[in-house]
């Protein structure tokens, strides 16, 4: 059971990073952020081995890049498919696809709330740069919503403590239903 927790946690971490970059390329591209940044950099030498292949068979559609989208996907069921092939895994192969689907999820939902804390702490520093530029230009789709149910109270924004509150019970959601896909696998 050792050896699975820690391969586990190694898959997590790894699959998480990868399947971030992705989401991120996926909503850059969405929002039309140029690249030209040291995140979007960062992000292409992260995903381009596995985008730009898949890019030649799956076209964008819209402003959206289904490949990105694809490869995310890709890495999480890959995540749990390794997870399965550990001697001492109690995964049930039928489960693949929702425990990658519920995978994705969590990256995409975490992605945001670091997003948005970044952004956050990028505000209280009064920064102008390309970094502060690219989380504000990321993040105002997100709080926008929030920003017009939430009022300021002393001249402070709290929608993106409202929108972090929000994606934190969201992501417990998403994780309840992870673990209820696994203990079904692990009942079978």
């Amino acid at each position: 059971m050792l050896f699975y927790e820690i391969v586990s946690l190694v898959l997590e971490v790894l699959s998480g990073l990868l399947t971030g970059a992705c989401l991120l390329r996926l909503y850059m591209q969405w929002q039309r952020v140029p690249f030209g940044n040291p995140i979007g950099r960062v992000v292409f030498g992260l995903t381009d081995w596995l985008i730009m292949p898949l890019r030649r068979v799956i076209p964008p559609w819209g402003r959206w890049d289904v490949s990105s989208l694809v490869a995310a996907l890709l890495l999480q069921t890959t995540h749990f498919l390794i997870l399965w092939l550990v001697p001492t895994s109690p995964l049930l192969l039928v489960w693949l696809p929702w425990l990658a689907i519920f995978g994705l999820l969590r990256v995409a939902v975490g992605s945001c709330m670091l997003l948005l804390l970044a952004y956050v702490l990028m505000s209280w520093t009064q920064n102008q740069t390309q970094v502060a530029d690219l989380l504000d230009r990321l993040c105002q789709p997100l709080l926008k919503p929030w920003r017009k149910l939430i009022p300021r109270v002393g001249g402070m924004d709290w929608s993106a403590l409202v929108a972090v509150l929000f994606l934190q019970v969201l992501l417990l959601v998403i994780r309840y239903l992870q673990m209820h896909a696994l203990a079904l696998s692990w009942m079978r």
